[in-house]
């Protein structure tokens, strides 16, 4: 086995931490060759499978990440399902070092009683859905006309504006055709948002908040008696512009006359009420919350007071958590792969050799998509020490004096080895030019709709036309 060679590199997951480990790990001074392994048929991970499709800004990401894949020097081997098709035991025959970014794509649970009845949901699972994901039903049991979305975060946000939203107004989007008519014939008419916590302690992004005032046919309506500031709110909004603004929108909104809500349909913001139970018999028939009084450092107590709600559907959005994988440690109180900067270690603390973790599955999932940035500069950081000897920065910096050779343990260091590999096991891989041909076809069909492009959805569909193979279909 030769040193001359490059570092050979897996990532484990071809979403935004995946593609900025990729970018970054290739502008380090260390010669590598970098594989991008991906579970689905295509890439981009949370933009195309987490993001609500009305949200073409934020969207625009992936031309970022478009840019990185189609330089050529990142190998995307996509349709690749890791702890099906490979494990751990199995990728370090073929690469020297790899790197976990597979995030977090399941719901925190919520331990309230009724929280199992049929008409509750997780948003994960609906956001899924409304962004055409191939691995989730294509039908959506859309039949209550009032709605409750249990937490106070942009995913929340997010659920309860596509819920409310008239489906004709996301026609413009790229939702699989599908999903516009599941939401077309959805009969709903009032959707309520329950946050535990007053409006200072919100954890909505200023514009996302803001964009519900503009949505056509659709009143926010909020309320006075939710709208208490202790010392604690008054701090976090004095010490934060972020929630300065979305204070002044909340506050902004509870000055509307009740006479100018004459939308058809209505989202109600409610705070300081927790959830405490999921009622109904069969199905979810209504939801009972607590009224909270702060308690000045951000928390809240229980008041005794208690109020039913008639919804028939309940959508928990209190965060996700990440999974475990075959071979890797893997925390499950706190959902996430354990490292130290994106180191792994192991159950006794010891750093797993060669393995390291970036974006949520080393962090938990919190912050932006593009605080996964920063993360994977960290995890690509301390690569690069434990392969060269050395302290080297990445983006570009000069590493300091190494050894650039060390680090090739792999014994199979080919890149064609791992091809022939999931050849031989059946592996229909979906590689980027592969790749091109479905975004292709994804756009000539929104084009043929008058639209910016409609998702093909079914996994085998997405794979046949990927491929080039006869009677593709969307």
């Amino acid at each position: 086995m030769s040193s001359s060679r490059p570092l050979r590199v897996a990532i484990v997951g071809a979403g935004p931490a995946g593609i900025y480990a990729a970018d970054i790990l290739s502008k380090t001074d260390v010669e590598v060759s970098i594989d991008l392994f991906e579970r689905l048929p295509a890439p981009f991970g949370l933009v195309r499978y987490g993001v609500a499709p009305d949200h073409p800004r934020i969207k625009q990401i992936i031309v970022a990440l478009h840019k990185v894949l189609a330089r050529g020097d990142v190998r995307l081997l996509a349709n690749v399902d890791y702890g099906v098709d490979l494990k751990l035991d199995d990728l370090r025959q073929f690469y020297d070092a790899v790197i976990f970014s597979t995030g977090s794509i399941r719901d925190a649970a919520l331990a309230i009683e009724g929280i199992d009845l049929p008409g509750s949901f997780g948003a994960a699972d609906f956001v899924s859905w409304f962004d055409g994901h191939p691995d989730v039903p294509r039908t959506w049991p859309l039949e209550a006309r009032e709605v409750a979305v249990l937490g106070a975060g942009n995913v929340a946000l997010d659920v309860a504006r596509i819920l409310a939203k008239h489906a004709d107004d996301l026609l413009p989007t790229e939702i699989p055709d599908n999903v516009y008519a599941g939401l077309k014939a959805s009969p709903v008419t009032d959707v309520h948002v329950f946050a535990r916590r007053g409006p200072a302690q919100a954890k909505f992004s200023p514009l996302e908040l803001r964009e519900l005032g503009h949505v056509p046919d659709v009143d926010v309506i909020v309320y006075p008696e939710d709208f208490e500031f202790d010392e604690g709110s008054m701090a976090a909004i004095n010490s934060s512009n972020q929630t300065k603004q979305v204070v002044k929108t909340l506050t902004d909104w509870t000055l509307k006359d009740p006479s100018e809500f004459t939308a058809s349909r209505r989202l109600h913001l409610h705070f300081l009420k927790a959830p405490v139970a999921v009622l109904g018999q069969e199905r979810v028939e209504g939801l009972r919350t607590e009224r909270t009084v702060l308690n000045g450092d951000g928390t809240v107590s229980g008041t005794g007071e208690f109020q039913d709600w008639p919804v028939q559907a309940v959508y928990r959005a209190v965060g996700y958590f990440g999974s475990p994988l075959p071979e890797v440690p893997f925390d499950e109180l706190k959902g996430v792969i354990p490292n130290r900067e994106g180191r792994v270690i192991d159950i006794d603390g010891e750093q797993v050799p060669g393995v390291y973790a970036t974006g949520w599955i080393k962090r938990g999932p919190v912050g932006l998509i593009g605080h996964t940035k920063s993360d994977a500069s960290e995890t690509v950081r301390h690569l690069v020490e434990d392969v060269t000897g050395a302290v080297a920065a990445a983006e570009g910096v000069e590493a300091v004096e190494g050894d650039l050779d060390g680090g090739r343990v792999a014994p199979h260091g080919s890149p064609d080895a791992i091809i022939e590999f999931l050849t031989e096991r059946g592996v229909h891989l979906v590689q980027w030019s592969d790749w091109e041909v479905l975004d292709a076809h994804e756009r000539a069909l929104g084009e043929a709709r008058g639209r910016e492009r409609v998702k093909v959805v079914p996994r085998e569909d997405m794979i046949r036309i990927a491929r080039r193979e006869d009677d593709a279909t969307a």
